[in-house]
């Protein structure tokens, strides 16, 4: 471990613990009653974790640049969790890295459970069906209407629908988006904040189980910025889809986070909930939130 390393603050020290709140002036329950049938309260459930996607020791250097350097980090299914850092911290690359489009040096992504370096084609592209990807500029088919758009991919992995069943999920999937009455338009008729929408639903449309959302709100005004995150939101509860957010946009971070994860110089620095992270004393954690 190099001298530089040695001294990167882990979550640990970078993170203030919350206090625990105190519940005062409450009654205590009534005594029961001779009368009175006392039924023992079962304990609650603990929820869980499962996750869905575990990445250790990534590594992914483009010649004598190092630009991951032993990344570790996992998703809960159901969780959304937000990559923050600097540009060229390798945001971008890690996100590639998991679908495929790099390939890292060293380290493993595991998907589901399967170790994606180990998978043959075919094995590949069924993983790459449960795995969603919103480019930053929605990626449409500029050649091909927006009914047209969304049903490229059910053409591709839903042979077997009827031309009704696949007319009446698309529909489902505009509805989802706000944009049912665009059906029929062109991408290049299709606002900025418009064409990440459509691309959202026909990604959306094959019902991953995993989003991948490459900085959703850049190049947006500040309320359409919002109506993303909002969407992204929805989208989470409907479906309980799992997702890795890759953003700059605070707002989009505090309201679509259920985890933050802040990069620095190639490895995670610190990790925790928006509140945790901008009660920091790390200075450089604090750059992010002021």
């Amino acid at each position: 471990m190099s001298e530089k390393e040695e001294n990167i603050e882990t979550p640990e020290t970078a993170i203030e613990d919350a206090e625990s709140p105190v519940m005062t002036g409450q009654a205590p329950p009534p005594e029961p009653t001779s009368d009175t049938k006392v039924q023992p309260k079962e304990p609650e459930p603990t929820p869980k974790e499962e996750p869905v996607i575990v990445i250790r020791g990534l590594c992914k250097a483009f010649k004598d640049h190092d630009v991951l350097r032993g990344v570790d980090l996992h998703v809960n299914r159901g969780e959304n969790v937000v990559v923050l850092g600097k540009s060229g911290t390798g945001k971008s690359v890690l996100i590639k890295c998991l679908v495929g489009l790099e390939w890292p040096d060293s380290g493993t992504i595991e998907i589901f459970g399967q170790d994606i370096s180990k998978l043959n084609y075919s094995a590949m592209n069924a993983l790459r069906v449960r795995t969603g990807f919103l480019f930053q500029n929605g990626a449409l088919y500029d050649s091909m209407t927006v009914r047209e758009n969304l049903a490229f991919p059910l053409r591709q992995h839903k042979k077997k629908m009827t031309a009704e069943q696949k007319e009446a999920l698309i529909m489902e999937m505009l509805e989802d988006v706000g944009l049912e009455d665009s059906i029929d338009q062109m991408p290049s008729g299709l606002s900025g904040g418009q064409s990440k929408r459509i691309g959202l639903a026909r990604t959306l449309i094959l019902r991953p189980e995993i989003m991948l959302y490459d900085e959703p709100t850049t190049g947006l005004d500040t309320g359409t910025s919002h109506e993303i995150s909002e969407l992204i939101c929805r989208t989470k509860k409907k479906y309980n889809i799992s997702s890795i957010t890759i953003t700059h946009d605070m707002p989009c971070a505090k309201m679509t986070a259920d985890r933050i994860i802040l990069m620095k110089d190639g490895i995670v620095y610190a990790e925790g909930s928006y509140q945790d992270l901008e009660r920091s004393t790390d200075e450089w954690i604090r750059s992010f939130f002021y």
